[in-house]
C-alpha cells in the first residue's frame, strides 16, 4: 500500500516565492501524514496566465536551482515527488515535470507533448515519447493536462508497464465536464491508477482526484479550496481488475501504437 498526496493549490501568477512557500508547506504536511508519493500541479510555481516573457523569466534548466531544491527535499523527507516546472533548454522553454525519487535523483523529466490554446505560442512541444519512470515505489507515468485528452499517450504508458499515471494540470471550469469524464476513462481504458492534480482559482475547476483501475473515483478534492488530497494505492488491485476486465489482452497487435507489443507490459 502506498499513500499518495495530490497538492491542490492556488498558483498565483508570477508569485514564485509565495508559490514555493505554499508548495513546501503542503509537501511537508503530506509527508507528516505518511504520504510517500506527492505531486504538485502543472505550472504551480509560475501560475498559468503569464506572457511568454514572464514565463521565460521563471524558466530554469532541469538541473537548475528549483529542481535541485526539490531533490534535496525528496531525499530529506524520503518521498517521491512530481515537480512540474518551466524548463529552459537552449533557446526553448517547455512545460515540463520532473519525477524525483526518494534518494533525490531525477528518474524522468517529461515535457508536455500536446499544448493547448495559448500555450502553443509560448512553449515548445515535447517529443511524443511515453515511457514510465522506474521509481522506488513503482512505475510512474507522467502526462500533463491536455495530454490526457487524447487516449493514445495513456494507452502507451500502460502498455509500457505504468502502474500509476499522474496528470498535473491547470484544468479550467469551462472544461470541467471533460475532467470528470477523461480521468476515470483513461484509468478504466487502461486498467491503471490515474491521479489528476489540479490547481484552484484563476479559472481552474479544482477537483483533484484519484481514479482506480476500474474507473471508480477513490477520492476527490473540492472545487475551489487549497487541499491536500490523500489516497491509499494498492497496485495489486491492477491485476485483480485485469482478470475481470482484460482490455489490454484483448487488443490485437495490429491496433497497437508503433513499437508497442503485448510483451511490453
Amino acid at each position: 500500500m502506498i499513500k499518495t498526496a495530490a497538492v491542490q493549490m492556488h498558483a498565483m501568477p508570477g508569485m514564485k516565492d509565495r508559490n514555493i512557500d505554499t508548495a513546501v508547506k503542503m509537501i511537508k504536511e503530506a509527508a507528516e501524514k505518511g504520504a510517500e508519493f506527492i505531486s504538485l500541479p502543472e505550472l504551480w510555481v509560475s501560475g498559468y496566465y503569464l506572457s511568454e516573457a514572464e514565463f521565460r523569466s521563471l524558466a530554469e534548466p532541469s538541473n537548475g536551482e528549483l529542481i535541485s531544491f526539490f531533490q534535496d527535499l525528496a531525499s530529506t523527507l524520503q518521498v517521491v515527488l512530481i515537480v512540474p516546472f518551466v524548463e529552459q533548454h537552449e533557446e526553448n522553454i517547455y512545460n515540463a515535470a520532473a519525477v524525483i525519487d526518494r534518494d533525490g535523483t531525477t528518474a524522468l523529466c517529461y515535457r508536455k507533448s500536446f499544448l493547448w490554446g495559448r500555450e502553443n505560442g509560448i512553449f515548445t512541444l515535447g517529443k511524443k515519447v511515453y515511457k514510465p519512470a522506474q521509481t522506488s515505489l513503482g512505475k510512474i507515468g507522467i502526462l500533463i493536462c491536455a495530454d490526457i485528452e487524447l487516449p493514445e499517450p495513456s494507452r502507451i504508458l500502460a502498455m509500457e508497464g505504468a502502474e500509476l499515471i499522474v496528470a498535473p494540470s491547470v484544468w479550467s471550469l469551462k472544461a470541467e465536464s471533460r475532467w470528470d469524464i477523461q480521468l476515470p476513462a483513461r484509468a478504466l481504458d487502461n486498467t491503471v491508477f490515474m491521479l489528476g492534480v489540479n490547481t484552484v482559482q484563476e479559472g481552474s475547476c479544482g477537483k483533484s482526484r484519484l481514479a482506480a483501475p476500474d474507473g471508480s473515483i477513490f477520492n476527490e478534492a473540492p472545487e475551489s479550496e487549497e487541499t491536500l488530497l490523500l489516497c491509499d494505492i494498492d497496485f495489486s488491485l491492477i491485476e485483480e481488475v485485469r482478470e475481470e476486465l482484460p482490455y489490454l489482452q484483448m487488443i490485437e497487435e495490429n491496433l497497437l501504437p508503433r513499437g508497442i507489443t503485448k510483451q511490453s507490459f
